[in-house]
């Protein structure tokens, strides 16, 4: 790796146009870096408690559903320290452990993800952009090592904020509340908590029949495949918590 590569990866990603593009020099940079998994959040606050945003990553396919876990997030040290800081964080094991958290870091470890570096820029106006890379080997000890990887993090990351803004920006800040009616709201609620859509209908002194309707049309109006897909983006809109 050399530092001319790393610049490259800087221009190449403010130029990127499109969502596979840009993942596509996120990915590229973080490799060059060392790591093999890399994700980039864009967010845009809409109100206090509500927020859109773009998820980029390169997350294997068995380790999606966790990695996009509402409630895993919200136990995530590693997330949560980003949300409230902008000094990068160094992770393992330990980070977790020390937290309460180990059964989180195994699960993941399983993934390759056992230790990483994450940041995250709070920027005017309620928006924000968190970056991690991430992999399965331990990080270089010798400390001038680490803090070159780490500043190299932010740089890349400062440039990718701007294209991703750029890419993502408009259409999260066009993204309009799906309007969803009482019962429907109920029933993603009851199905949060794991009840069947018979256990929805008896709770809810309806047929489960109606129950899968209120579902359905719960999905539609938010953009979704499945019942807990449409969960996650009703809480992540801000509709449910």
């Amino acid at each position: 790796m050399t530092a001319q590569m790393l610049q490259g990866g800087y221009l190449s990603v403010m130029e990127a146009k499109s969502r596979g593009e840009f993942l596509e020099e996120i990915v590229r940079f973080a490799h060059r870096l060392g790591f093999k998994y890399v994700s980039a959040m864009t967010v845009v606050d809409e109100s206090l408690t509500r927020s859109i945003f773009e998820n980029v990553h390169n997350t294997p396919d068995a380790y999606t559903s966790s990695f996009n876990d509402v409630g895993q997030a919200r136990r995530d040290p590693v997330m949560q320290h980003c949300k409230r800081d902008t000094v990068p964080i160094i992770w393992d094991q330990n980070t977790y452990v020390s937290r309460g958290q180990g059964e989180l870091w195994e699960h993941q470890a399983h993934f390759g993800y056992q230790t990483g570096i994450a940041l995250a820029l709070h920027l005017p106006e309620g928006r924000h952009f968190f970056m991690g890379v991430d992999r399965d080997k331990a990080l270089p000890t010798k400390p001038s090592t680490m803090t070159r990887i780490v500043a190299e993090l932010q740089l890349f990351a400062v440039h990718a904020q701007d294209a991703a803004f750029r890419i993502f920006g408009p259409q999260l800040q066009k993204a309009e509340l799906p309007n969803l009616t009482p019962r429907e709201l109920e029933a993603l609620r009851w199905t949060m908590d794991g009840k069947t859509a018979w256990e929805v209908g008896t709770i809810m002194n309806i047929s489960e029949r109606t129950a899968v309707l209120h579902l359905q049309n719960a999905m539609h109006k938010l953009g979704c495949i499945n019942k807990h897909q449409a969960v996650l983006k009703a809480i992540r809109f801000g509709l449910m918590t």
